[in-house]
């Protein structure tokens, strides 16, 4: 009982796992600010009423797969002082949040204190300026959405974000790579915020009623 962190035996069996919860990257959407999927997209998927988008066989989303552990092992390279970890096909899982899960790219250790964070690394294309933009000295609502969700449900004390930004100009691939540091105590009202709402959206799943649509801000 309490938090527990399960090893699934491979991908299909995450994936078939993760129907039952609200994942980070879905988190967003509950909230509205995901700009690839609404809420009422997001309800139907978790009813059976859709089928999920199968976007593994996408290039940007191999890239990512692929480019993860190499990205982790260059974190730990970077900051030493943090003892990095990484369970394969994880899910970690908190009773004060039965709707939720979260699966992590790392799980961080500093050295010194003992304090137990999270690692989430991100690579992203940069095809709009808008996008450039949204990585400006703070991270994209629909990241950070997810980043306090993984806060809520391992209650770790800070998360990480490893971005890669990928840009082409003329043919060629410039890399810029950001670190986002995100303290538990300094969004705590986010975090119980989200929650609550994400508590509401599946009571919706339960009781098998369509949510009010909730519209991103433009």
């Amino acid at each position: 009982m309490g938090i527990r962190i399960i090893q699934l035996k491979d991908r299909n069996e995450w994936l078939q796992h993760r129907r039952n919860y609200i994942g980070g990257s879905e988190a967003s959407c509950v909230i509205g600010c995901n700009p690839y999927r609404s809420n009422i997209e997001l309800w139907e998927e978790k009813t059976g009423r859709r089928e999920p988008e199968d976007i593994s066989e996408k290039e940007f989303v191999k890239y990512g797969t692929e480019a993860e552990e190499h990205l982790r092992a260059l974190f730990a390279l970077d900051f030493p002082q943090y003892k990095v970890d990484y369970i394969e096909n994880n899910s970690v899982l908190n009773d004060k949040y039965p709707f939720a899960a979260a699966s992590l790219d790392g799980f961080l250790t500093e050295r010194e204190t003992g304090r137990k964070g999270i690692l989430e690394i991100k690579t992203t294309n940069i095809l709009q300026s808008i996008q450039k933009e949204r990585w400006n000295h703070q991270v994209p609502a629909n990241y950070y959405a997810q980043a306090i969700q993984y806060l809520a449900v391992t209650e770790y004390e800070y998360i990480w974000i490893k971005a890669q930004l990928r840009y082409n100009y003329d043919g060629e691939i410039f890399l810029n790579t950001k670190h986002y540091l995100i303290e538990r105590e300094d969004v705590q009202e986010d975090i119980d915020y989200l929650m609550e709402q994400e508590r509401i959206f599946y009571s919706y799943i339960k009781n098998d009623r369509c949510p009010p649509l909730v519209l991103p801000d433009v």
